[in-house]
């Protein structure tokens, strides 16, 4: 934990992101003091909910706009900053006609932030959230592999896509930067290699890893994929970033953080098992290739998942476990929590059973945080349909008792995902 009036400036870039807020989060409520960066301040949805993550922490948060291509704005975000936690990483929601305008400005943000806090004098280690898709982001299996940190995914091959390449470019380039600066430059790296991130929404959006539970909560896809995944909490990734940027063993290393791995179908049998009873249809029976295949033609997740269709990619989680201190949270509950947030903050909408089991017709985030402007709406929409089912309400007396999370889904050896 920083002490006292000594607390240095930890900048995080991108801390609009869903795993960067929950970084701010931890930052702050360990006594840093913290900075990020946005976009654009005046973005209320992004900056108001940046604002409240931590009521109680002794340092308010800095917001700074930056854009991370233009090398003046970087100088200014890094000035007078001890540590420097680099997330942000810009990926376009459409997949672009020239690679280009995808790999480029990866590379050239982080690149442009490695220098400001090479000029700034003030910056002893910089921490970088990279993806395992650096690791092995390559459709290819190679029978009883299992990667560490000292894999690297192959950029010329032709099965990688455009994510886990510009991954990939982006932390090569980083650590290329760190090698080649002068003596009276330098400063350490440390790089997070984070699985598919889940666990709870708390910054006002969802990432697309989230949107996978979202689409499984409100049946938006009638079956599943046969598809597996390496999955990790997020909330064990801001961890890890703060171990990585305070650990002495931690710098001019890579980390893989995972939690185990999973079977798409294993993710809907553990929701299902938790939200049924509240009135969630959970989609588990498991799709032909083909369907997905189709269903890639239109939908962005199914283009993603598809390569991914009856292939494992296992990944050693021992340097988080033994080098960071790090155990990860139980993947049920990651599943769980992840669905709970949805459902207070509105991305999901509150069913009947929902609503009645919890006694609760009026959103109320079970964690203290401010509601979002989806889940305001939500609210009002639910209170106009309380109003017309007044009667039908009132001939439902008994509540149905609240499971609590069974866990279905097993650890396994330190090697988890």
């Amino acid at each position: 934990m920083a002490s006292g009036g000594d607390s240095p400036i930890v900048l995080v870039t991108g801390a609009s992101g869903y795993v960067a807020a929950h970084i701010v989060k931890l930052l702050q409520s360990e006594g840093y003091k913290v900075r990020g960066t946005v976009r654009s301040l005046q973005n209320e949805a992004k900056v108001k909910p940046l604002m409240n993550l931590c009521p109680d922490a002794q340092y308010p948060l800095d917001l700074v706009e930056a854009d991370l291509l233009k090398e003046d704005t970087c100088k200014e975000a890094v000035k007078g900053c001890t540590y420097v936690i680099h997330t942000a990483s810009p990926f376009p929601s459409t997949t672009p006609s020239n690679p280009d305008d995808v790999l480029k400005p990866a590379v050239n943000g982080t690149r442009n932030i490695l220098q400001a806090c090479a000029e700034a004098g003030t910056v002893k280690r910089v921490v970088i959230t990279s993806s395992i898709a650096a690791i092995h982001g390559e459709m290819v299996m190679e029978e009883g592999k299992v990667y560490t940190e000292g894999d690297w995914t192959n950029t010329e091959s032709t099965s990688l896509d455009l994510y886990s390449k510009s991954k990939t470019l982006a932390e090569r380039a980083a650590w290329d930067f760190v090698k080649e600066l002068p003596e009276d430059k330098k400063f350490e790296l440390s790089v997070i290699n984070p699985g598919l991130v889940l666990g709870p929404v708390i910054n006002g959006s969802i990432s697309t890893s989230v949107e996978i539970i979202k689409k499984l909560m409100e049946h938006s896809m009638p079956m599943v994929p046969k598809a597996n995944f390496s999955v990790c909490d997020v909330r064990d990734v801001a961890t890890a970033h703060l171990k990585a940027m305070t650990l002495p063993n931690a710098a001019d290393h890579r980390h893989i953080i995972s939690t185990q791995n999973v079977w798409f179908k294993d993710i809907a049998l553990a929701l299902s098992k938790e939200f049924k009873p509240h009135g969630y249809n959970i989609p588990s029976m498991v799709a032909p290739y083909f369907a997905v295949w189709l269903n890639s033609c239109f939908d962005k997740m199914s283009r993603t998942i598809l390569p991914r269709i009856g292939r494992e990619f296992r990944f050693d989680n021992k340097r988080m476990r033994e080098e960071l201190g790090i155990s990860p949270i139980e993947l049920n509950q990651t599943l769980i929590d992840t669905a709970y947030s949805l459902i207070e903050n509105g991305f999901v909408k509150k069913s009947k059973k929902y609503k009645q089991s919890r006694k609760d017709s009026v959103d109320q985030p079970a964690s203290g945080e401010e509601k979002t402007e989806q889940a305001e709406k939500n609210e009002t929409e639910d209170n106009e349909e309380k109003i017309k089912s007044t009667s039908e309400n009132e001939e439902m007396k008994e509540l149905e008792p609240e499971d609590k999370p069974e866990k279905l889904i097993s650890d396994e050896s330190e090697i988890k995902a």
